[in-house]
């Protein structure tokens, strides 16, 4: 008798596990798993242990507690002008992830295609399997990563129901233009498609890019779910408290799914999230202005390398592609390289379908503190990473 279910064939344990678990293993330098350094804001965590010591200890409503869903509305108006109702609009999630998993759950049945862009985060894979979905990728292809809407509207069949889009995108750290929304709305509105966008990078642009929401655009905000992370925003990625928010049906939707899920996330947690949302807005200012600093010093370090090097416009991840060192593939390459040099990165074929387009790409994250990735450049730089 099989001892697993059919739904996890083909989906093995999620990349980001091995490669930490690998970094454990040998003492190397972790520059692969997207967790920083240094906890956010001290204030926020002052007001978890008020929340704590205050009784605020049992279930909050599944929904989320109405102080955080009024913090994630007035979030939303105060950067992008979005208008939402905090009792039928926006529902507390148990990290983005669960977000992802709850939406797909409530709006893809089985046999529903899903496009969705690659490399994709590895837990989209795993949730249209379990809502069984079809997904259907389309390519951002190095070295520029950027999206071809005629390769999105080819994509599209009569059994696509949903869009599923990344932008601050990982792994690559491209920021979709608003050119590429455009074109992502105008393909949901002809076909008249569901979109669920993961903006969990939403803060964390640099340079001259703009985060634009999708459900900013003409005749998208009915359409849209969209998902996003106190983790990322306020260095908090433990704590698990994301947000899904758009028009009311949706959202019931996902909350129609959500519940049977964790039913509901860490009451405390959320009265510190508020907080963070109402109080705490210099922290992320602050925090992508050290971000894009620490990609420059990642970026400088790798070019060392015989490696090509995609400098991000967002997000906490580097790209590089390392074929000419003589590996056949970057999961080779990441698996030998914690013995070789003493670091982890993270090999991005575990995010394609197109395995050809993504093999050799690798993926290194640079959301840690300077000398901890000054050290693991330093050990890259004398290692002999030739195969």
């Amino acid at each position: 008798m099989a001892s697993t279910a059919k739904r996890l064939d083909g989906i093995p344990t999620t990349i980001f596990t091995e490669m930490s678990a690998l970094a454990m293993q040998t003492g190397a330098i972790n520059l692969g798993q997207g967790f920083p350094d240094v906890d956010g804001p001290a204030s926020v965590v002052e007001r978890a242990v008020v929340a704590l010591r205050a009784g605020e200890n049992q279930y909050a409503p599944g929904i989320g507690t109405l102080p955080l869903r009024e913090a994630i509305a007035a979030h939303q108006a105060r950067h992008y002008g979005i208008e939402l109702d905090p009792a039928r609009e926006v529902v507390v999630t148990t990290g983005a992830t669960e977000g992802i998993a709850a939406a797909l759950l409530a709006l893809v049945d089985p046999g529903d295609e899903v496009v969705v862009l690659e490399p994709y985060y590895d837990s989209y894979l795993a949730m249209i399997a379990f809502a069984g979905g079809v997904r259907r990728p389309v390519t951002l292809r190095a070295p520029d990563f950027r999206l071809d809407v005629d390769e999105l509207r080819a994509a599209i069949t009569e059994r696509t129901k949903l869009l599923l889009v990344n932008t601050p995108h990982n792994p690559t750290g491209s920021v979709l233009t608003r050119d590429e929304l455009q074109g992502i709305a105008d393909v949901a509105i002809e076909h008249d498609l569901l979109v669920v966008t993961d903006e969990v990078y939403e803060h964390l642009v640099f340079d001259d890019h703009v985060h634009v929401p999708l459900a900013t655009l003409p005749g998208m905000f009915e359409r849209t779910v969209t998902l996003s992370s106190a983790g990322k925003m306020f260095s908090f990625t433990g704590w698990k408290i994301g947000w899904a928010t758009g028009p009311a049906e949706l959202v019931t939707a996902v909350l129609g799914a959500k519940q049977w899920l964790s039913f509901s996330s860490g009451t405390p947690l959320q009265s510190a999230v508020a907080h963070a949302l109402d109080e705490e807005s210099a922290f992320y200012e602050e925090l992508t202005r050290s971000l894009q600093g620490r990609r420059d010093q990642l970026c400088a370090g790798l070019a060392q390398l015989d490696v090509d090097v995609r400098v991000p416009e967002g997000t906490y991840f580097v790209a590089t592609d390392v074929r000419r060192l003589g590996w056949p593939d970057g999961d080779t390459f990441c698996r030998a390289l914690p013995e070789r040099a003493g670091v982890v990165a993270i090999p991005a074929q575990a995010f394609y379908d197109d395995l050809e387009a993504g093999r050799h790409l690798v993926r290194w994250a640079f959301c840690k503190e300077p000398e901890v990735i000054e050290a693991g450049i330093e050990r890259l730089v004398a290692a002999d990473l030739l195969a």
